[in-house]
């Protein structure tokens, strides 16, 4: 008994210290965006800064219909994103998980295949630009590369394979019932964990994605698509411009600009959110990273 109480003090006492240093990072770039922008260039940026200022958040609410519009458009790519990555990827997964079809070897052969070589930035730009048309379209956030991967197939087709009985699947099959019946009634129910934890981590996918609207979208037609990432990616670039020219015009914008903490309460814009509801959904996550993983 004690020697499980001092494994368990000890357990507790190493996880207490993980997670605060895993937190401690987050804790100085919030801090970070709150010191004075002078003080911060003078001395460094630190947990206890001599001067505390609004004045980065304050630059960005003078972007505040900007923003606003990106927020907009990256919670509805990142819905929209999500929702058909789970259909389509759990709907292929079932498919591989039928050993019955022919062929389903060497499928899974290809899937695989994909996980190791692709066809290179180049021929994706083409394929989606010339042949697909998305650019410059809302879909253009949704289609390349984030839609499905074959980590997230194999991960959702071991789930089914271990945790979704055979026997009920075969029962209903036996009664009549579709393989879309079969699917949407039985499987994608008992699937929970692991369609959260898809979701959850192609939901960050589409968060941070600003790949995708710097190869696809042009500042003069799709402009009007730029998600969050987009837009907080370009005031950076657009503060380290004004910082790196020589002309007095730019240097007078950066003087009354906070060019060092404005970079931090971006980057704390664009993480609050996931970091607000990743919790609840932390307990799916975990469950299914263990069942799709190990069980296949």
């Amino acid at each position: 008994m004690k020697q499980n109480r001092k494994i368990s003090i000890i357990s507790n006492t190493c996880l207490t210290i993980a997670s605060l240093l895993a937190l401690l990072p987050f804790l100085l770039l919030i801090i970070a965006s709150l010191t004075d922008n002078n003080w911060a260039i003078a001395n460094g940026f630190s947990y206890f800064p001599g001067k505390w200022s609004l004045d980065a958040y304050l630059y960005l609410t003078s972007q505040a219909a900007t923003i606003g519009r990106a927020y907009v458009m990256t919670i509805l790519s990142t819905a929209v994103g999500t929702a058909l990555s789970i259909l389509v990827t759990s709907l292929f997964a079932y498919g591989l998980n039928n050993d019955q079809i022919p062929g389903i070897r060497l499928i899974n052969l290809a899937v695989v295949f994909t996980m190791l070589f692709n066809g290179g930035l180049v021929a994706t730009y083409y394929t989606y630009n010339n042949i697909f048309h998305i650019k410059d379209t809302f879909w253009a956030l949704i289609f390349p590369n984030l839609m499905m991967n074959a980590f997230n197939i194999i991960l959702v087709k071991n789930y089914f394979r271990g945790s979704i009985p055979d026997s009920l699947v075969e029962a209903a099959r036996i009664d009549g019932a579709s393989e879309f019946s079969i699917f949407f009634k039985i499987v994608f129910p008992l699937s929970k964990p692991i369609m959260a934890t898809v979701g959850l981590m192609t939901g960050l996918m589409y968060w941070n994605d600003w790949q995708n609207g710097l190869y696809y979208l042009t500042q003069r037609n799709g402009s009007k698509f730029y998600t969050i990432q987009v837009v907080l990616n370009t005031i950076n670039e657009n503060i380290s411009f004004l910082s790196s020219s020589g002309s007095s015009g730019a240097a007078a914008a950066v003087s009354t600009m906070p060019s060092a903490t404005a970079r931090m309460a971006i980057a704390v814009v664009g993480i609050l959110p996931v970091l607000v509801i990743y919790p609840f959904f932390q307990k799916y996550f975990v469950k299914g990273i263990m069942l799709g993983g190990v069980k296949g």
